[in-house]
């Protein structure tokens, strides 16, 4: 899945996949991380999720990545800020007051331009991505981050009935990109009414992963 893909689907307004709503389980579980006042929480492929809103709300400071500038420009928009905008290389930096948003290829992001990260919030990143892919995506996120502790949403079902995201994220899979640097705690598991684009049954994994002390 190339990143024109999303491009265009941003382009077309094709974003089925945004949620007009907070997510329930970043509400009901994020204070498990211990964040501390005024912490940063990094949010990669973020979209123009209302779940930044809720994160600025609580008094965090943010810090994002998302391949689409119509996304943030949005994401701008939908919170009436002002962003200033800088350009480093093949990255744009939006930004205003507490919330800043990398637009590009997350990969070409470093631990220096991202800066100090206190928490990792993944909803809709780890489940964007082709299987292909999700081995770089978590080795990248945890070198960026300082493997920094993580609020991971993730689904389960029957990937062979379809072909697309949100992809299917087995525990196992999740235990085999983290285990090394995370300790990981399955906190919630819960069916997803109607299944994933009507495949069922469906299943959302909530992941609180914390830094191992070895």
């Amino acid at each position: 899945m190339s990143n024109n893909y999303w491009l265009k689907r941003w382009q077309n307004n094709d974003i089925g996949f945004h949620e007009q709503e907070v997510n329930p389980f970043l509400d009901r579980y994020f204070t498990n991380l211990n964040v501390k006042h005024n912490g940063r929480v990094f949010v990669p492929l973020c979209g123009k999720t209302n779940d930044i809103a809720w994160l600025l709300e609580q008094q965090f400071k943010v810090v994002g990545s998302e391949l689409s500038e119509d996304a943030i420009i949005q994401l701008f928009d939908s919170l009436a800020l002002i962003a200033t905008v800088t350009t480093y290389g093949a990255l744009k930096l939006y930004q205003a007051h507490n919330l800043a948003i990398w637009v590009g290829d997350i990969f070409a992001l470093t631990t220096t331009l991202v800066g100090v990260v206190d928490a990792i919030y993944d909803r809709g990143a780890l489940v964007a991505l082709p299987l292909a892919l999700r081995g770089k995506y978590t080795a990248h996120l945890t070198k960026i981050t300082h493997n920094a502790p993580q609020l991971l949403i993730c689904c389960v079902y029957d990937q062979s009935q379809r072909d697309g995201t949100p992809y299917s994220v087995s525990a196992q899979e999740v235990f085999d990109h983290y285990h090394r640097v995370y300790t990981l705690e399955l906190i919630k598991c819960q069916r997803i009414k109607n299944g994933i684009k009507g495949v069922e049954p469906a299943n959302a994994l909530v992941w609180l992963l914390h830094k191992n002390n070895c």
